[in-house]
């Protein structure tokens, strides 16, 4: 799976922490997220489209092969 995350947070001026603590995670998890070592759970991927206004396959796309 790969995200917009890192991208859509800088568009947004959004630091890490501060999109962290809207979505009720911790930074690290928003690190994880955006290099992809972390795959976010529904409820996460939700409420981070929900922060951006955006559809969530916008954000998150399924890979081949995923």
């Amino acid at each position: 799976m790969t995200n917009r995350v890192h991208e859509l947070r800088k568009q947004h001026k959004i630091t890490q922490e501060s999109l962290a603590n809207m979505v009720g995670v911790t930074r690290q998890t928003i690190i994880s997220i955006e290099n992809g070592k972390y795959q976010a759970s529904l409820l996460l991927a939700l409420k981070i489209a929900k922060i951006f206004n955006m559809p969530l396959e916008e954000i998150f796309t399924l890979e081949d092969g995923d």
